[in-house]
C-alpha cells in the first residue's frame, strides 16, 4: 500500500510550523512551552506510526525545470529513524521544562529543538538529493544554535563553532558526492530522475555499474564517507562530539546520542545497496572499528560523566558504521538493530547524567559514588541501560554486539581480505573490552561508598525521571523479547539496507559459536580489568598529556588557530587603507577568477582571430596609443602622466571613429575633456613630482599585464562565440531575436541586447574616470604609498 502524501507532509511540516509559532506560544505558556513540544513530537510520531507497513514514494513538484521535487520515500529504514527522532523527541520535550527551569532564551531553545526534530524527520524520509542536502545542513544549523545555547559561556561558543565547522565542512563534501551521483543517475535511471534517490535504489546494481564505468565510484564513495563521517563523529573527526557536551543535557540526549550523530550512520545505511562491495568493506569496516576502539579508550580516560558518555557515543557510532561496512546480511542487521538499541539506552544515560548533575551539583566522576541511596529509581534505570551499553546478556545491547561479532567473522567468507580476516574480529573484541570498562564505571556512580564531600543530593522531580524511565522500560522490553522489536520495525529496516531478504532472528544463544566465544572473552576480560580501572585511567591520561596530537582538540586548535593567524596577517596586508593595494588585489583577483573560469570550461579561441589585419590609419593610431601607454607608466610627474594619459584617450576616441562607432568616440572625448578640466582645477593640490620604487613599478606592471591579458582573452573568446551549427551571426540573431529575446519586435530586442551593454560600457568608462580623479585628489603627500 503506498503512503499517503498528506500524512507524510504533515509529519514533516508539523515541527517546523510549531517552531515558527514558538515565540507566540512562549508568551502564552512560558516555561511550559516544552509540553507543547511534547504534543507536536507525539503527533508526528503517531502520524508516522500510522504508515508502518507501507512503502513507496510521495512528493510535490518543487523546481520542475530542474526535476527537483520535495520527494519522500517511506520504507522500514526511514520510518525507524524518523520514529526514533519523534519518539525520543517526545520524551526530551517532557524532560526539558523541569531541567531548563529558570534558564534564559527558552523561546529560542524550543524553536531550535523543534526545527531540529523536523529536519531529522526530513533527512530520514527525503528521497530527493537536493532535499536531503538541505535537511542535512538544517540539522547542522539547528545544532549550532542548541550547542551554543549558553551565549555568555566561552566553552559553549567554542563547541558550537567547532560543530558547525566540522559538520558543515563535511556537508560540502557530501554535496559534491551527491552531484556526481546525480550525473550518473541522469544517464542510468533517466534524465527525469537525476536527483531521485528512490529511483536509484530501485536499480542499485545498474547505478553501481554506471559509477564504475565513469570512474566515479571511488570519488563518490569517498566524498559520501567524509560527509557521513563528519556528521557521525568518526575518527579523526570525532573530537567535535565530546566538546558539544557543553550544550544543555536535553540537547546532548537528543542531538548527540539519539538523532543528529546518527544521520551519518543512517545515510551510510541508505546508500549501502548502491555502493556495497570490497571498497565499501575496507573503508567503512576499518573506519568504524577504528572509531569504536579509539573512542572507547578515550571514554575510559574521561573525568566528566557527560564526556564519558560522549566518547562512548562516538564508539557506538563506530560500531554501527562497522556493521554497515561488513557486506554480509549480519552487517545490515548490526547497523539497524544497534541504531535502535543505542538510541534507547544512550538517551536514557544522558538524561540520567543530567539528573545527577542537576541534583548533585557536579559531573566529576571522582566526586560521585553511592548515589543509589539518594536516587534509588535513577539507580535502577541506570542498571538497565548501563548493562545494555556494556553488551552484557540478556540486555538489548548484547544482541546487536553479537551481530557485529558475527559480521566480523563472516567478512573473510565473503571476500579475500587476508590478515584483515582475523584482525577485524580481534579489534572488535579489544574495543568491546573498553566498552565494558566504561559502562561499569558509569554504573559505579550509584554503588560503593558515598563521599562525605558530596553533600545533600535532592530527589529529582517526577518529570525528570519519567523520560529515562520510559526509555529504560523500552530497553528492558527489547532485552526480554528482542524478536518483538525485530518483527515490529527492525526487519523492515534490514530489508531496506540489504541487497537480499533474510529472516532475522534475535535471542540468547543456545550453543557455542565463534561470536559467542568473542562475547565471553569481552565480558570476562572487561570484568577482570575493572579492579584496575584507576591505573588504566591514569595511564591513558598520562599518555594523552605526553602526546598532545592524540588529544581531542589538538588538531582542530592547530589548524583553526593557524588559519585564524594567517587570515589576520593577510587581512592586515590587504586592508591597509591604501587605494593602490585595494586596486591591486581586486584586479588580480578578478583576472584570476576569469582566467580560471576559461580554463575550467575548456574555452579556447580560434587561432584565426589572433591574426592582425588593420588599415594603416588604424595601425598608426594603435601604435601611438601603445607609445602613450608606456609614456604614462614611465612619467615621473603627475602633470606629464595626466597629459600623456589624455593622448592615449584621444587615440582611443580616434580608433572608435575609424571603427564606425562615433557615439563611443564622442563619449570618450567628453570623458577626456572632463578629466583635463578637473585636473586643472585640482592641480595646485597635487605635488609636481613623486618617486616610485622599482618594486612598485614591477607590481604595477604585473597588474597591468594581467588585466590586459584577461581583457584580450575575453575579447577573443566572446568574439569566437557562435550559435551552434551556424556561422552567420546576423542571420541567426534576426531569426531568434524575437522568440528568444522576449520582445515584440527586433528593434526593441536589439535596444535591450546591444544598447544596454553599450550604456553599461559607457558607465564603466565614466566610473574609471571618476576613480582616476579620486586617485589624483588623494595623492597629496607625494609619497609612493598612495
Amino acid at each position: 500500500m503506498p503512503p499517503e502524501l498528506s500524512v507524510v507532509l504533515a509529519a514533516v511540516a508539523l515541527p517546523f510550523v510549531a517552531a515558527v509559532s514558538t515565540p507566540v506560544l512562549y508568551r502564552l505558556l512560558g516555561e511550559r512551552t516544552g509540553y507543547a513540544g511534547v504534543a507536536v513530537a507525539l503527533a508526528s510520531f503517531l502520524l508516522l506510526a500510522s504508515q508502518r507497513g507501507t512503502e513507496g514514494p510521495v512528493g510535490l513538484e518543487w523546481i520542475p525545470s530542474l526535476d527537483i521535487a520535495l520527494r519522500f520515500y517511506l520504507d522500514g529504514w526511514g520510518l525507524l529513524f524518523a520514529m526514533l527522532a519523534c519518539g525520543i523527541g517526545t520524551l526530551i520535550f517532557l524532560y526539558s521544562p523541569a531541567y531548563m527551569h529558570g534558564e534564559p532564551h527558552l523561546a529560542r531553545f524550543y524553536t531550535a529543538l523543534l526545527a531540529f526534530m523536523g529536519s531529522i524527520v526530513g533527512v530520514a524520509l527525503a528521497a530527493d538529493l537536493i532535499a536531503i542536502f538541505l535537511f542535512w545542513e538544517l540539522t547542522s544549523l539547528c545544532s549550532f544554535v542548541l550547542i551554543g545555547h549558553y551565549t555568555a559561556d566561552d566553552s559553549s561558543q567554542y563547541a558550537a563553532r567547532m560543530a558547525m565547522f566540522i559538520t558543515v565542512g563535511g556537508g560540502l563534501f557530501l554535496l559534491v558526492g551527491l552531484l556526481m551521483l546525480s550525473i550518473v543517475a541522469g544517464d542510468v535511471v533517466g534524465p527525469d530522475a537525476a536527483f531521485n534517490l528512490a529511483a536509484m535504489l530501485e536499480t542499485p546494481e545498474a547505478m553501481a555499474d554506471g559509477l564504475r564505468e565513469r570512474g566515479l565510484f571511488l570519488p563518490v564513495l569517498g566524498l559520501l564517507a567524509i560527509g557521513a563521517g563528519t556528521k557521525s563523529a568518526q575518527v579523526p573527526l570525532h573530537f567535535w562530539l565530546p566538546n558539544a557536551m557543553a550544550a544543555p543535557t536535553p540537547v546532548s540526549a537528543f542531538l548527540h546520542s539519539a538523532t543528529m550523530v546518527k544521520v551519518g550512520v543512517y545515510f551510510i545505511g541508505r546508500m549501502r545497496p548502491i555502493l556495497v562491495g570490497e571498497e565499501w568493506l575496507f573503508l567503512f569496516a576499518t573506519l568504524g572499528l577504528t572509531t569504536m576502539t579509539v573512542c572507547a579508550i578515550m571514554a575510559v580516560a574521561a573525568t566528566d560523566i557527560k564526556e564519558l558518555l560522549a566518547y562512548s557515543t562516538a564508539s557506538h557510532l563506530g560500531l554501527m558504521v562497522a556493521g554497515f561496512g561488513f557486506t554480509s546480511i549480519y552487517g545490515a542487521e548490526t547497523g539497524v538493530f544497534h541504531l535502535l538499541n543505542h538510541a534507547l539506552f544512550k538517551a536514557a544515560l544522558f538524561l540520567v547524567a543530567g539528573i545527577v548533575a542537576h541534583e548533585a551539583g557536579t559531573r566529576n566522576i571522582d566526586d560521585l559514588s553511592g548515589l543509589r541511596h539518594d536516587l534509588p529509581v535513577t539507580a535502577l534505570i541506570t542498571v538497565i541501560v548501563a548493562l545494555s551499553m556494556a553488551g552484557i546478556p540478556p540486555f538489548n545491547g548484547f544482541y546487536s554486539k553479537e551481530l557485529l561479532f558475527e559480521a566480523a567473522v563472516e567478512a573473510s567468507h565473503y571476500h579475500d581480505i587476508g590478515v584483515l580476516g582475523w584482525l577485524y574480529p580481534a579489534v572488535a573484541v579489544f574495543g568491546s573490552i573498553f566498552t565494558v570498562l566504561y559502562s561499569l564505571r558509569f554504573l559505579s556512580l550509584f554503588f560503593g561508598d558515598r563521599p562525605d564531600a558530596l553533600g545533600h543530593v535532592h530527589r529529582p522531580s517526577t518529570t525528570l525521571v519519567v523520560a529515562p524511565g520510559v526509555l529504560a522500560i523500552l530497553a528492558a522490553a527489547v532485552s526480554i523479547r528482542p524478536q518483538l522489536a525485530v518483527d515490529a520495525i527492525v526487519q523492515s529496516g534490514v530489508d531496506a539496507t540489504a541487497l537480499e531478504h533474510h529472516e532475522m532472528h534475535a535471542g540468547l544463544p543456545t550453543s557455542y559459536s565463534t561470536p559467542v566465544g568473542m562475547s565471553a572473552i569481552t565480558i570476562v576480560l572487561g570484568l577482570a580489568a575493572y579492579p584496575f580501572y584507576g591505573r588504566i585511567h591514569d595511564g591513558l591520561n598520562a599518555a594523552l598529556a605526553a602526546a598532545p596530537p592524540i588529544a581531542a582538540n589538538w588538531w582542530y586548535d592547530a589548524i583553526v588557530g593557524g588559519l585564524t593567524g594567517s587570515g589576520a596577517r593577510i587581512g592586515d596586508r590587504i586592508h591597509n587603507g591604501l587605494l593602490r593595494t585595494y586596486a591591486t588585489w581586486t584586479l588580480l583577483g578578478t583576472c584570476g577568477l576569469a582566467l580560471a573560469g576559461f580554463v575550467a570550461a575548456g574555452t579556447v579561441a580560434s587561432s584565426e582571430l589572433i591574426d592582425f589585419d588593420a588599415a594603416p590609419a588604424v595601425a598608426l593610431v594603435l601604435l601611438v596609443a601603445v607609445v602613450a601607454g608606456l609614456a604614462v607608466a614611465l612619467s615621473d610627474s603627475h602633470i606629464a602622466g595626466v597629459l600623456t594619459l589624455s593622448i592615449l584617450g584621444f587615440m582611443v576616441a580616434i580608433f572608435y571613429i575609424l571603427a564606425s562607432a562615433p557615439d563611443l568616440a564622442l563619449t570618450q572625448l567628453v570623458v577626456e575633456t572632463l578629466v583635463l578640466l578637473i585636473f586643472l582645477l585640482v592641480i595646485e593640490e597635487i605635488p609636481e613630482y613623486y618617486e616610485v620604487s622599482l618594486g612598485k613599478y614591477a607590481r604595477d606592471a604585473v597588474v597591468s599585464l594581467a588585466v590586459g591579458v584577461t581583457a584580450f582573452i575575453t575579447v577573443l573568446v566572446t568574439t569566437d562565440a557562435r550559435p551552434e551549427g551556424s556561422t552567420d551571426i546576423a542571420r541567426v540573431y534576426a531569426e531568434q531575436a524575437v522568440p528568444e529575446g522576449g520582445g515584440t519586435n527586433i528593434v526593441n530586442v536589439t535596444l535591450v541586447d546591444f544598447r544596454g551593454f553599450d550604456t553599461m560600457g559607457e558607465l564603466v568608462v565614466v566610473a574609471m574616470a571618476a576613480i582616476s580623479i579620486l586617485t589624483l585628489i588623494v595623492m597629496r603627500s607625494g609619497g609612493d604609498d598612495e
